[in-house]
């Protein structure tokens, strides 16, 4: 399962030892996911971690950076894509290029749309929905 992070994921698993984020970063090796993020959510990512606490940037360092696959930045594709936040697009753009099978994102409000659905067959869901469906999975079969 190739399974991509938006800045808000990889900020709220720095942030929070005990939340969904961290939690899908935990369970990805065991689950044989591989998780992909990009260089523009990277950047995003470092310039954001001071504001979420002290903790963040060494659980970013130590915990989470190792864990993702940081890709090149697309900004173009071969399908027509109709996404309303322009600074979204090449976040969409890339998981798509990495055929990834999740985008998963905290971003309420530029993903509001796209929450639960899918673009091109990938899915957009919240760390914690996401993980609700993977898990659920497992149990039920």
């Amino acid at each position: 399962m190739r399974v991509f992070l938006d800045s808000s994921v990889l900020l709220a698993a720095s942030g929070s030892p005990t939340g969904a984020s961290r939690a899908v970063i935990a369970l990805a090796s065991r689950r044989r996911w591989t998780l992909f993020s990009c260089h523009y959510c990277r950047t995003e990512t470092l310039r954001n971690l001071p504001k979420v606490g002290p903790q963040a940037t060494p659980a970013f360092d130590t915990e989470i950076e190792g864990a993702i696959r940081f890709v090149k930045d697309r900004v173009a594709s071969e399908n027509p894509l109709v996404f309303p936040i322009s600074k979204d697009r090449p976040v969409v753009i890339t998981a798509l290029a990495e055929k990834c099978d999740v985008l998963l994102t905290l971003d309420r409000t530029d993903f509001q749309s796209q929450l639960g659905g899918q673009v091109y067959g990938m899915l957009i869901r919240t760390p914690g929905d996401w993980l609700e469906e993977e898990l659920g999975k497992t149990r039920a079969g």
